[in-house]
C-alpha cells in the first residue's frame, strides 16, 4: 500500500510540473519581416527575433506560441493582455503605461532610403528638410520610427509629407517606379529586402539617419509579472556573457563574428 501511494505521489508531481510548465507558455508576435521573422520554404518560423526569444523563454522555463499580427495590431493586444511579448519594439511613455521591457536586445539604425535621382531633388541633410517641400514619404502604418519621426508626426506639414503603406516590399516598389521618393527603414530589413528584390542599383541610403534607438522586448503588465521581466533579463544577459547571443545574431545578421555587440556595428 505503501509502494502505491509513493507511486501516486509521484504522478501527481510529474503531472503538477507539467501543468506549470503548460501555464509558462507565452504567446509572441511575429510577421514576415526578414531577418527577423519569417517563414522557410518548408513552412518553419525563423528569424533573428524568433530565435532569440525562444531561447530567452527556454531559459526562463517557458515555451513560446508565435502568432502572427501586423504590428499595430500587435500593440493593442499586448496592452489587453491577449498578447505576451512583442518583440524588437522600441520603449516610449505611451507604451510603458501596459508594457515592461527588457534589457535592449538589438541595435539597428532607421535609415532614410531614397528612390532614382531623389537624393539630387531633395537633398536632404535631416528628417524635418522636407517640410513644406512635396516629396512623399512611405510611411508603414502603425509603425513608428524613433521620438524625431513621433514629434514630427504632428506637423501639419509633415503629414502632408506621408503616403501611407501597410508592405514595406511592396513600398519598394513603389519607389522604384516613382510612386513615392523615399520611406524609412530598419538597415538590416531593408538592405536584405533590396537585395532580394534586384533594387540595389535603383534604391540607396540616404544622408539621413531617423534613430538609433535600442530595440527591447515590450512584455504585457496584463499577463507578465515583473519578477518574470526580471527572470528573461537575467537570460538575456547571460546569452550575451555566454555567447549565444553572437551565436544567433550571426545567423541572420552580416556581423563580424568576434565582436560582443548589439546589432552590427
Amino acid at each position: 500500500m505503501g509502494k502505491l501511494q509513493n507511486m501516486v505521489g509521484l504522478l501527481l508531481l510529474v503531472l503538477a510540473h507539467a501543468g506549470d510548465a503548460l501555464a509558462c507558455t507565452k504567446t509572441v508576435r511575429w510577421y514576415d519581416d526578414a531577418p527577423y521573422a519569417f517563414r522557410t520554404a518548408g513552412g518553419k518560423v525563423e528569424g533573428f527575433d524568433v530565435d532569440l526569444a525562444r531561447e530567452a523563454l527556454r531559459r526562463a522555463g517557458c515555451a513560446m506560441r508565435l502568432v502572427e499580427m501586423p504590428f499595430a495590431r500587435a500593440l493593442a493586444e499586448l496592452e489587453a493582455g491577449r498578447l505576451d511579448i512583442l518583440p524588437s519594439t522600441f520603449r516610449s511613455a505611451q507604451r510603458e503605461r501596459y508594457a515592461y521591457f527588457s534589457i535592449p536586445t538589438l541595435q539597428s539604425p532607421n535609415v532614410l532610403y531614397l528612390g532614382p535621382g531623389v537624393a539630387e531633388k531633395y537633398p536632404l541633410a535631416r528628417l524635418d528638410d522636407m517640410l513644406g517641400t512635396g516629396f512623399r514619404l512611405g510611411v508603414q502604418i502603425g509603425v513608428s520610427y524613433g521620438d524625431k519621426f513621433d514629434a514630427l508626426k504632428a506637423d501639419p506639414r509633415f503629414q502632408a509629407n506621408m503616403v501611407p503603406v501597410t508592405l514595406r516590399r511592396n513600398a519598394w516598389k513603389m519607389m522604384s517606379l516613382g510612386r513615392i521618393d523615399g520611406m524609412i527603414a530598419d538597415q538590416a530589413s531593408a538592405e536584405l529586402e533590396i537585395g532580394q528584390l534586384k533594387l540595389s542599383d535603383e534604391l540607396r541610403a540616404g544622408r539621413v539617419v531617423v534613430s538609433t534607438s535600442t530595440a527591447m522586448f515590450a512584455m504585457s503588465k496584463q499577463s507578465n509579472s515583473a519578477d518574470f521581466v526580471a527572470t528573461v533579463n537575467k537570460a538575456l544577459a547571460a546569452m550575451v556573457e555566454d555567447g549565444q547571443y553572437r551565436k544567433i545574431r550571426a545567423r541572420y545578421l552580416r556581423c563580424p563574428p568576434g565582436v560582443k555587440v548589439l546589432g552590427c556595428k
